[in-house]
C-alpha cells in the first residue's frame, strides 16, 4: 500500500567508518509510529472481542429482544458476515479514502454501532446494528496488522505482531470472561457499552499519530468491482451455510443447498477473475510463495482450533457443568491470562530461537492441551481443566506472533494490503469452519456414543433393573403417589444419564479432533523456511 509510508527516525551515523560488509544500524522507531501501532492493535483486539463476549451473553440477548433460540444465532452470524465480507476489500479502500480517513472513520462507527446494539428492541434492529457494526469492525483487523509490516523496520515487526496476536489469540480467549462477567453483574446492554472508554482512546491515538493523505478517488474508477461482487456475494453465503448448516440439517435444507450452490459458485468466478484481472482486489498469487502459503494453511487451522476450542469448552460447562456464563468465564480465563504474560516475552525469545522452532512448540503444546481432555468424566470441571488451560494458554502465546512474521517476511509494501487481508479472513474462515465442523460433530458423536450406551442400558440387565428400581423408590419417597408414574420417571432419568454419558464421550472426541487439526498445523510449520531478518534484534 502506497498510501503508507513508516514514520522513522533514522540513528545519527556518528561512528568512525566501519567495513563494507557490517550492516547498518537498526531504525529507531519514533513515538507517533508507536502510538498508531497501538491504537490501531487497541481496535483489532476491540473487534475480535466482540465476537465472543456476545456469545457469552446471547441467551440473555435473546430473552431481552424477544428472539427464539434459533433465529437469536443471527445477532452472531450478522456480526461475522459484516466482518468477513469487509476484511478482503479494507487494504483497497485504504488506498482510495487514505489510511487515516477510511481508519477513523470506521472506528467511530463501531463505536456509535456498539452503542446502538445496547438499545436494540427487537431481533430484525439487532441484526441489522450487529452487521454494521461488524462490518466497520472487521476494517480495524487488517489494517492494524498492515500498520504493523509497513510502519515499522523489520526490527522492530515482532513487538508489533506481539501485540497484534493479543487481539488475535487472546481477545477470543478472555470475551467469554468479560462478557459472563458484565451480563451476571450489569446486565447485557454492557457488553456493548464497554468498547466506549477504551473506543474513545484508540480513536484519540488514532487521529494524533496518523498523518493526514490525499483521497485517491479515481482509483474507484478502476476498482475490480466484479471481483468485489462475487467475493461478497460468497463469503456471505458461506459463513451463513457454516452458521446455519447444522441447525437446518446442512444439505437436508434447501436453504441451505440453494446458499451452497452460490457460494461455490461466486467463490470459483472470484478466482477466476482475481487470477486474470489486470489490477485484482486481492494478489491471490501470494498463496504460491512457500512460507505464505504454508503460513495461511497453519493460520486457518489455528483458527479452527481457536475459535472451535472457545465453542466446545463453554458448551460442555453449560450443558454438562450447569454453569452460567460468569462461571464460564472464570474458567475460560486461565486460557487468556497468562498470554497477556507471555506475549510480550515471545518477540524477545525470537531473538534467541528459530522462529519455527516456536511456532512448532506452540502448536505441539496447543494440541497437546485438547488431547489433556480426552477422557473427562462427569466429574471434570473447573480444577482438572485448570492445566489443560494453561497449557493451551502457553501454546497459543508462543504460536501468532512468529507465525505472522515467518508468513509475511519478504512481502512487498504493494502487497501488503493484500496480505494482511487474507491472513486475518483465512484465520477468521478457519474459525467458522471449525464451529460448524464441530456442532455437526459433537451431535453425531452424541448420537454414536448413545446408541452405543442403550445397548448396554436393558431392562434385561439386572444393573439396570436395580437402578430403576432405586430411582422409583426415590420418586415414591418424594411424593410421586402412583407408582407406575414413579416407574416412567425413573426410567426417563436413566435415559437423561445416558444421554449425559454420550455428550461427555462426545465433547472428548472434539477434543480429540482439535489437536488433531493442531498437528496437521504443525507439520505445515515445519515446511516453512526460515527467512532473513525476522528476529527483532538482527539488523536491517
Amino acid at each position: 500500500m502506497t498510501a503508507l509510508q513508516p514514520t522513522i527516525e533514522t540513528v545519527a551515523a556518528s561512528d568512525p567508518p566501519r567495513p563494507a560488509t557490517a550492516a547498518p544500524a537498526t531504525p529507531v522507531v519514533s513515538a507517533k509510529t508507536w502510538i498508531a501501532v497501538f491504537g490501531a492493535t487497541l481496535g483489532a483486539f476491540m473487534a475480535v472481542l466482540n465476537i465472543q463476549i456476545v456469545n457469552a451473553s446471547l441467551a440473555d440477548i435473546q430473552g431481552a429482544i424477544g428472539a427464539g433460540f434459533d433465529d437469536g444465532g443471527w445477532i452472531s452470524t450478522s456480526y461475522l458476515i459484516g466482518e468477513i465480507v469487509v476484511i478482503p476489500l479494507t487494504g483497497w479502500l485504504a488506498q482510495v479514502f487514505s489510511v487515516r480517513l477510511y481508519l477513523l472513520t470506521n472506528a467511530i462507527l463501531f463505536l456509535v454501532f456498539s452503542a446502538a446494539c445496547a438499545f436494540a428492541q427487537d431481533l430484525p434492529q439487532m441484526i441489522a446494528l450487529r452487521a454494521v457494526q461488524g462490518f466497520s469492525g472487521g476494517v480495524l483487523i487488517p489494517l492494524a496488522f498492515t500498520l504493523i509490516i509497513t510502519l515499522l523496520p523489520k526490527g522492530k515487526q515482532p513487538i508489533g505482531l506481539a501485540l497484534f496476536a493479543l487481539s488475535a489469540t487472546f481477545a477470543p480467549a478472555i470475551g467469554p470472561t468479560i462478557g459472563g462477567y458484565l451480563t451476571e453483574n450489569y446486565g447485557w446492554q454492557y457488553i456493548f457499552y464497554v468498547n466506549l472508554v477504551p473506543g474513545a482512546l484508540m480513536i484519540g491515538m488514532l487521529w494524533f499519530s496518523l498523518e493526514a493523505r490525499p483521497m485517491r478517488l479515481s482509483l474507484l474508477r478502476d476498482g475490480d468491482w466484479l471481483g468485489i461482487m462475487t467475493m461478497a456475494i460468497g463469503l456471505a453465503a458461506l459463513q451463513t451455510v457454516l452458521e446455519e448448516g447444522n441447525k437446518d440439517d446442512w444439505f437436508g435444507s434447501p436453504f441451505i443447498v440453494r446458499l451452497s450452490i452460490i457460494a461455490a459458485v461466486a467463490l470459483a468466478l472470484f478466482f477466476v477473475i482475481e487470477l486474470s484481472a489486470e489490477k485484482p482486489l486481492l494478489n491471490l498469487r501470494l498463496l504460491l510463495r512457500r512460507n505464505f502459503g504454508f503460513g495461511i494453511l497453519a493460520n486457518i487451522l489455528l483458527g479452527f482450533a481457536l475459535y472451535g476450542s472457545v465453542y466446545i469448552l463453554p458448551s460442555y460447562l453449560a450443558r454438562i457443568q450447569g454453569y452460567n456464563s460468569e462461571q464460564i468465564g472464570m474458567v475460560l480465563a486461565w486460557t487468556g491470562l497468562p498470554q497477556l504474560l507471555l506475549i510480550p516475552l515471545v518477540p524477545r525469545l525470537m531473538q534467541r530461537f528459530d522462529p519455527r522452532i516456536l511456532i512448532a512448540a506452540g502448536f505441539a503444546l496447543f494440541a497437546a492441551s485438547n488431547f489433556m481432555n480426552i477422557t473427562m468424566t462427569s466429574d471434570y470441571a473447573n480444577d482438572q481443566l485448570l492445566w489443560p488451560d494453561i497449557v493451551r494458554a502457553v501454546g497459543q502465546a508462543l504460536v501468532m506472533t512468529p507465525l505472522s512474521a515467518v508468513a509475511t517476511a519478504g512481502i512487498e509494501a504493494e502487497n501488503a494490503g493484500s496480505a494482511s487481508s487474507l491472513f486475518n479472513m483465512m484465520r477468521n474462515l478457519g474459525g467458522a469452519i471449525g464451529i460448524a465442523m464441530l456442532q455437526t460433530f459433537l451431535t453425531k458423536r452424541e448420537q454414536y456414543h448413545s446408541n452405543v450406551l442403550m445397548q448396554s442400558v436393558s431392562m434385561f440387565e439386572e444393573a439396570t433393573r436395580a437402578r430403576s428400581a432405586q430411582l422409583t423408590e426415590y420418586f415414591v419417597n418424594h411424593g410421586v403417589l402412583d407408582r407406575t408414574d414413579a416407574a416412567h420417571r425413573a426410567y426417563v432419568a436413566i435415559g437423561h444419564i445416558v444421554q449425559k454419558q454420550a455428550f461427555i464421550l462426545a465433547f472428548s472426541d472434539t477434543f480429540y479432533l482439535l489437536g488433531a487439526s493442531l498437528i496437521v498445523a504443525l507439520v505445515a510449520s515445519l515446511l516453512l523456511k526460515k527467512p532473513d531478518h525476522v528476529s527483532s534484534g538482527g539488523a536491517h
